[in-house]
């Protein structure tokens, strides 16, 4: 592997006792169409990769349901052995069905499955990270985790995790898992348009606990604002790198996870993240999704 030139816009923070870069990488992209099947440039899937490490990233997030199983296999391919900074974030919880869907698999036997089918594919002994990811495709669902988790907590103590945290979850989900267990992330929709979140955020931020936001610049759908696109061209910047670099500037603990599966896409998100906003910019954004 290439040594990394510099360190990714945002610096650092701890998960645990892991240090991993803000600017982290998503995986989800790296599987076919809708997240199903191989990709269509399998060289091109490992090259990225590659890249993730080469531009000093040490944060990726991924999961065995995406392909499914296929992801985890091409970070294998491409990465293991992988480097003592390197950490990889999966989530159990979601399975896949044949029409594409991610039917909930949150019973202790299928969270037991997931952790040994993602300890496989990566090619690993312990899991950096799991998260319990939880709701449904349509956001977060109410409803006690505590069969769920208490059930990954086990496999924490066998030693097969290292640490925990949620995806998809309501702020009394976070409290309810907390009292039975430390996380180290949550892992929840988040971006310039969509702030639901922004009180358990900052709850989070106070208590040490990473909150990474997945679609941050609007998943399936693109973010779209007139004030996105006005700030972007005030600073001669794509919408999506003022999006990124908005969120990296909203609290200290947000880890991005952006996904693509192009080398130059990566490259332009990296370098998208280093913007700096100004306090006018900042306030102009903001209210975008108030």
């Amino acid at each position: 592997m290439s040594t990394p030139a510099a360190t990714p816009p945002g610096g650092t923070w701890t998960l645990g006792d892991l240090t991993v870069t803000r600017f982290g990488y998503g995986a989800m992209q790296l599987a076919g169409p809708w997240v199903m099947g191989p990709p269509a440039d399998r060289d091109g899937a490992l090259a990225v990769l590659r890249e993730v490490v080469a531009l000093g990233i040490t944060h990726i997030d991924t999961a065995d349901a995406y392909g499914p199983h296929l992801t985890n296999q091409l970070i294998r391919e491409a990465l293991h052995p992988y480097g003592d900074s390197l950490h990889i974030v999966t989530k159990v919880g979601a399975t896949r069905d044949e029409a594409g869907g991610w039917p909930p698999a949150r019973r202790p036997e299928e969270l037991r499955r997931a952790v040994r089918e993602n300890l496989e594919n990566l090619g690993l002994d312990t899991l950096d990270v799991v998260n319990l990811r939880l709701g449904d495709a349509q956001g977060p669902v109410p409803g006690s985790l505590a069969e769920a988790f208490e059930a990954l907590v086990e496999l924490q103590r066998q030693g097969l995790i290292r640490h925990l945290g949620l995806s998809n979850a309501t702020a009394e989900q976070v409290a309810e898992a907390r009292a039975i267990a430390p996380i180290v992330c949550v892992q929840n929709m988040y971006n310039l348009a969509h702030r639901h979140d922004d009180e358990l955020l900052d709850e989070l931020a106070e208590q040490g606990i990473a909150y990474v936001p997945f679609f941050p610049l609007g998943g399936f759908s693109p973010l779209q604002s007139e004030a996105l696109t006005a700030v972007a061209a005030r600073l001669e910047a794509t919408p999506m790198s003022v999006a990124l670099a908005w969120l990296l500037q909203r609290s200290p603990n947000v880890l991005l996870i952006p996904g693509t599966s192009s080398v130059a896409h990566l490259r332009e998100n990296v370098a998208g993240a280093g913007l700096s906003l100004s306090e006018e910019d900042l306030a102009e954004l903001d209210k975008i999704g108030r």
